[in-house]
């Protein structure tokens, strides 16, 4: 298997990471203009504070983007971290200056939305791995591509629902978000796992 290929977890790994980051801060920027003017100063420091982590993430995955799997795993404990500081930093502003539900929903859906197109992508990068393994190996990824789908299908569905109720506090949309994401990271390990078994050993 391709080097190249065996960096297909991390890669959607941290796309998704990033994606989550890009879509935060683009609805928290878009939103900007709503905070009352006492908060201002406040909201724009949090959002320079929030591109700020997004900028050292995206630095720190530059970084790591020739290494091998053992690297990768330790850098990801650390891009682990630096994301839940992202998180933190988000509920601050929400706490602070974002306390309006339409701002909330606002922001909730636009993450929804970087969640649900990174399923798509990633399940994309599977299937079009599968299609250059040989057809008899290729019946555990495209189980595991399919099942990777369905789960992107019932997440999206579950956000939908969410988005729709239009009520829900912050934590709430939170956290529904964050079963969302630990659902992509098993639905990429285990296509990753089944992509791992059905390449063909390197000689």
């Amino acid at each position: 298997m391709p080097a190249q290929s065996s960096m297909h977890f991390y890669l959607n790994w941290t796309k998704e990471r990033i994606d989550e980051m890009d879509a935060t801060l683009a609805s928290l920027e878009a939103n900007a203009s709503q905070v009352q003017a006492d908060f201002k100063v406040k909201a724009n420091q949090l959002i320079a504070d929030l591109k700020k982590r997004r900028d050292e993430f995206q630095a720190a995955v530059k970084k790591q983007a020739e290494a091998g799997d053992v690297a990768w795993e330790h850098m990801r404990q650390q891009l682990e971290s630096q994301w839940n500081g992202f998180e933190a930093q988000v509920k601050t502003y929400i706490d602070t200056v974002g306390k309006h539900i339409e701002q909330q929903q606002a922001t909730f859906r636009d993450v929804a939305a970087a969640q649900v197109e990174a399923w798509r992508e990633a399940a994309d990068k599977f299937h079009d791995g599968a299609t250059k393994l040989a057809a008899e190996r290729r019946a555990d990824i495209d189980a595991a591509v399919k099942q990777m789908k369905a789960d992107a299908s019932e997440a999206e569905a579950r956000l939908q629902k969410l988005k729709q109720a239009g009520s829900e506090s912050w934590t709430a949309l939170s956290a529904a978000l964050a079963e969302s994401r630990k659902a992509f990271d098993r639905a990429n390990q285990a296509a990753w796992d089944a992509f791992k078994r059905a390449a063909p050993p390197v000689t």
